[in-house]
């Protein structure tokens, strides 16, 4: 069977922020500030092995320090009975917040440059009130691949294309010429300073059991507190897009990292998007739905939307702009004031299209559960207002696949057909020996894996690979399995086990190809498909089958295809058949273009002038519970 692992991959705005540079610092060096134990808490009981945390202090003397002292005093003891976690890779890197920009950012007049003094976050390149406030921390357990980290803390705000700083048609407020065409709300000099993120957009690549996964991560900027021009909310937005860029193939090739690395993920990496994202899809303030670029990006799975009933609960206990809103409360993740705006989706865990979800769901339980009070509900006597957070911990449980290719190349070995075992005989007693391949599967992981193939019923009589005494096709060649062992060290190959295919009895062998009938003493395939208008097979259905692909599901069965005609088979992994499929409505039609043609230096008008437009598969392959054929 395939192995995989389930990944929680979590997301937890956990207001570790502090209003004093140095204080978070000092709640950690203790083991009994409440606020801290109530978060830890929250972990200890959802227990994610990916976690980011939002609005976590950034401290340049010693970043790590924080760190170690959050999972020391906190993480690291049991907090009301709850089992500790241990994270032993972390990162952290620096903060856009606060950082002065030099700059009149909010257009009040005054450029404000000295820490401590009024209006100092406003004019800073993320608003903070020292440099680092509101930061972010991710820990794992998992290895992190830090040389090959990106961040994206310099980029710029006008290198994104069509951005919404200089090519924003709603632009009001208008202060300093920007264009000849625009005005806007920042002078030509602050736009060739004024940097994207907030905080930061980081790539952080996570090695789970050989697979990389990244990590998206990120905190926009929340879309209020601004003015008529909505600087805060175009920015948020395109906060957002950026992502949404970055993992869309030829959409991210303006984007460039601080190291000076160009473009965006490379197509068909695995991905988890995490980050308070301050966007709801429905309700709120934010510019255009901005969070819709990503839940609606082909590239992420949002088949499962991380809920809670505690959401519901609230929503409905709290009313005011509650009860207004468009959207599904049990979706919510932040429990925001009731007169406006209002509970809101605003935290987010996306993963890759290419990434099942098995599982999902946010921490916010219902007033009757025990856990409630860590998350309470707003108290004006709480440093914060909430026990933990205004926010509530989101998480998937991502099903991760190990590798599926090999690491050294296969070395191409020449194999003796006479000499390898029979598999059995065919209905005229003839040796089965190794067909032709028509699909392979990749399935099975470090030392080894295995390579299986399924057979091209294109074979003469009496296994000759020759084909010099050979008709055509040999109509009751048996079509198999035949398992590789692929060395992934070596690249060496070798052949383990044969399994013939079999009708639904498990004992009478499929044959190769279906409902051939000599004719003119040459072999043509007939229209007789014996399926009704429901696609249901009729019992006197000859059921043979031209397989052309080949996909290993987990539980090992089979899934394969036909050439003839749009079937999908089905088969157990001892090769019997389990249920055929063919779409409602199938027709075959005859192809006015076909025309006598030549195999080597055969001449086979029959067979040529009987095929048919039939519309069969060639290939398949299993996503997931998806099957796709292709035509």
């Amino acid at each position: 069977m395939t192995n995989k692992i389930d990944v929680r991959f979590s997301q937890f705005n956990s207001s570790f922020n502090r209003n004093i540079e140095g204080q978070l610092f000092s709640d950690l060096s203790t083991v009994n500030n409440a606020q801290a134990k109530t978060v830890a808490e929250i972990i200890q009981r959802n227990n994610p092995d990916v976690l980011l945390i939002n609005e976590f202090d950034y401290v340049s003397t010693n970043p790590l320090q924080v760190v170690q002292l959050l999972q020391q005093n906190y993480l690291g003891v049991s907090q009301n009975g709850a089992t500790p976690v241990n994270y032993p890779y972390v990162y952290i890197a620096p903060s856009n917040t606060g950082i002065s920009s030099g700059f009149d950012l909010n257009n009040n007049g005054t450029a404000v440059t000295t820490l401590g003094t009024p209006g100092y976050g406003d004019d800073s390149f993320g608003f903070g009130n020292f440099p680092g406030q509101f930061g972010m921390l991710l820990l794992s357990k998992y290895p992190i691949d830090t040389p090959n980290v990106r961040t994206f803390q310099n980029f710029l705000w006008k290198d994104i294309p069509g951005n919404l700083l200089t090519s924003d048609p709603t632009v009001d407020n208008p202060a300093t010429p920007v264009n000849e065409n625009l005005n806007g709300f920042y002078s030509t000099e602050e736009i060739n300073a004024l940097r994207l993120s907030s905080k930061s957009h980081w790539d952080i690549p996570i090695i789970v059991n050989g697979v990389t996964v990244h990590a998206l991560v990120s905190h926009p900027t929340p879309p209020t507190f601004d003015g008529t021009e909505d600087r805060n909310g175009k920015r948020n937005h395109d906060e957002i897009r950026f992502w949404s860029d970055y993992i869309t193939p030829g959409q991210g090739s303006y984007i460039y990292d601080d190291k000076g690395g160009k473009g965006g993920i490379a197509p068909g990496s695995n991905f988890v998007i995490m980050g308070d994202q301050n966007a709801d899809p429905s309700d709120g303030d934010s510019f255009d739905n901005a969070i819709r670029q990503l839940l609606q990006n082909p590239n992420v799975n949002t088949s499962k939307s991380p809920s809670s009933l505690g959401g519901t609960q609230q929503a409905v206990l709290q009313g005011g702009a509650n009860a207004n809103q468009k959207g599904n409360p049990s979706f919510d993740t932040a429990d925001f004031s009731d007169t406006a705006p209002g509970n809101l989706r605003t935290d987010y865990v996306l993963p890759s299209a290419n990434l099942s979800i098995a599982s999902s769901g946010v921490f916010w339980p219902e007033n009757t559960d025990p856990n409630f009070p860590l998350v309470g509900t707003f108290n004006p006597s709480l440093p914060g207002g909430f026990p933990s957070s205004d926010h509530r911990l989101v998480f998937i449980d991502a099903t991760i696949y190990e590798p599926r290719h090999p690491v050294a190349p296969p070395k191409l070995t020449t194999y003796d057909f006479k000499t390898l075992p029979s598999l059995g005989h065919t209905t005229k007693g003839q040796d089965i020996f190794l067909g032709g391949f028509s699909g392979l599967a990749f399935q099975g992981f470090a030392p080894n894996g295995n390579l299986k193939f399924v057979t091209h019923t294109d074979r003469g009589p009496n296994g000759d690979p020759t084909g010099q005494n050979r008709p055509f096709y040999l109509p009751d060649f048996q079509p198999e399995i035949v398992s590789f062992e692929l060395n992934r060290t070596t690249g060496e190959i070798t052949i383990t086990k044969r399994t013939g295919l079999f009708r639904q009895d498990g004992t009478t062998p499929l044959t190769g190809l279906p409902n051939l009938q000599a004719k003119g003493g040459g072999l043509a395939y007939t229209d007789e498909i014996g399926v009704d208008l429901d696609g249901k097979v009729l019992p006197n259905d000859p059921l043979g089958a031209d397989l052309e692909g080949i996909a290993v599901a987990p539980n090992g069965d089979y899934w394969m295809v036909d050439e003839y005609r749009p079937a999908i088979y089905h088969f157990d992994i001892k090769g019997k058949l389990l249920d055929r499929f063919i779409p409602k409505g199938t027709a075959i039609a005859p192809d006015p273009d076909s025309a006598p043609g030549t195999f080597g230096t055969e001449v086979l008008p029959e067979v040529y002038a009987q095929r048919r437009s039939n519309r069969g598969f060639e290939a398949v392959a299993l996503d997931g519970n998806k099957l796709y054929a292709f035509i």
